[in-house]
């Protein structure tokens, strides 16, 4: 039996015991530290992002000058996609532009200006969406001269979109500035045959590139001529002004053939005979023109490109050195197919009918009955061939003698397309 003296002291012991266990045992809390926390709860700094930023890249190098107005402005990105990129010029007008698929770059859609600056803002997101914007601006080159090219038939006359021509027909690419460096302005223009032939350039001056085929064109070929020169340096700083393209179609293949031994104009349309004409033909013989230097009246042998058909035509033997004497003459003519420069026409003329199929009475004009000549003139088309033999002068290659020369002498002073 515990009596009370006994049960006080142990009691006291156990007190005693508790206060010494937790007195001896706190230490001082950590600075900063809730003490009463539990270490479960302790917030820990949030560890800092891993993700780079979106970093956008520009072609042009910021500031740059002479930058060549057909070369494609690109933005890229990395780290990212691009959010948007808005390039304007200095009136504010927005270029077009195209972003591609992934948006992971942007490239311009429209050429620029000479001479013009502009300003490029692109905003691009990396993964966690954190926005990058940047800027840059660049002006273009400025030229130190420009020329404009002009597409046309070998006469000079335009090439309307979807005109039908001959077989025969010639283009010339005529500039308005002399070309100095001639393999860049070839390499700016492309010809296009469909279906494929083999065709060239030939420079007759240096404003002057004039292109044919290798044979006669097949009929009802397609030809298409872009001259692609804006933003081309065509030598010593000259630049293109504009490009320009046009299209033509080829008709049915008319090829005249005008012999003089026979004086008979044989007509053939895709090689089959259509019809046959009387003809008188220049005189073998020459005259003294009014400066004293002799004037040879026979026609000129070889294939003439046909330039068009005429009516009411002013023939006046000035316009070849004759303006006086018993040979001069001055009149004119219902109807005719101009078929060379310096004045040779598949003609009415009722004057010398009794001639015609037998002698040799003109200036160099091959002279058809009228009911002939209205004929060829409606069956005509520029660019046909009027082929003529055996007069004994050749047709020179500038008087619509283009295909007088071999299809390797024509590219010799140029390149094929």
């Amino acid at each position: 039996m515990v009596n009370r003296r006994t049960a006080v002291l142990l009691t006291s012991t156990l007190v005693a015991l508790a206060l010494g266990i937790t007195g001896c045992t706190q230490k001082q809390a950590p600075s900063g530290t809730n003490a009463g926390a539990s270490k479960a709860a302790v917030t820990s700094p949030a560890p800092s992002s891993t993700v780079d930023p979106a970093k956008l890249v520009f072609s042009t190098p910021r500031d740059a000058t002479d930058v060549n107005p057909v070369t494609p402005v690109k933005v890229a990105v990395n780290h990212g996609v691009l959010s948007s990129v808005v390039m304007t010029n200095a009136d504010g007008l927005v270029v077009k532009g195209q972003l591609a698929a992934d948006k992971a770059s942007w490239s311009s859609a429209e050429d620029l200006g000479y001479g013009k600056t502009y300003q490029i803002k692109a905003v691009a997101a990396n993964q966690e969406g954190q926005l990058t914007t940047d800027t840059s601006s660049f002006t273009t080159l400025t030229p130190n001269n420009q020329t404009m090219p002009y597409i046309q038939t070998a006469s000079g006359d335009a090439v309307p979109p979807g005109v039908t021509f001959g077989v025969g027909q010639v283009i010339r690419i005529h500039f308005d500035e002399s070309i100095p460096d001639h393999a860049a302005a070839m390499k700016a223009i492309k010809v296009t045959t469909t279906p494929a032939q083999t065709g060239g350039f030939s420079w007759l001056s240096n404003t002057d590139l004039y292109w044919r085929t290798a044979e006669y064109m097949k009929p009802g070929t397609k030809v298409t001529i872009a001259a692609n020169v804006y933003g081309k340096n065509l030598g010593n700083d000259l630049y293109g002004q504009a490009d320009t393209s046009t299209w033509f179609k080829v008709g049915d293949s008319h090829i005249s053939v005008a012999d003089d031994t026979t004086k008979l104009v044989k007509v053939y349309t895709n090689g089959v005979l259509v019809k046959t004409m009387k003809t008188s033909m220049g005189r073998h013989t020459s005259i003294p023109g009014d400066n004293g230097k002799p004037i040879d009246l026979r026609t000129n042998s070889g294939p003439h490109v046909v330039v068009d058909g005429e009516t009411k035509i002013d023939m006046n033997s000035a316009s070849f050195g004759l303006s006086k004497g018993e040979n001069s003459y001055r009149t004119t003519v219902p109807v005719g197919v101009r078929i060379s420069y310096d004045g040779e026409y598949v003609h009415w003329a009722d004057w010398s009918v009794w001639a015609q199929g037998n002698t040799d009475t003109s200036h160099g004009c091959l002279n058809v009955s009228p009911d002939d000549a209205w004929w060829f003139y409606h069956y005509s088309r520029p660019g046909d061939i009027v082929d003529v033999h055996n007069t004994g002068r050749k047709l020179a290659e500038w008087n619509s003698g283009y295909w007088t020369v071999s299809y390797a002498e024509w590219i010799a002073n140029g390149a094929r397309s």
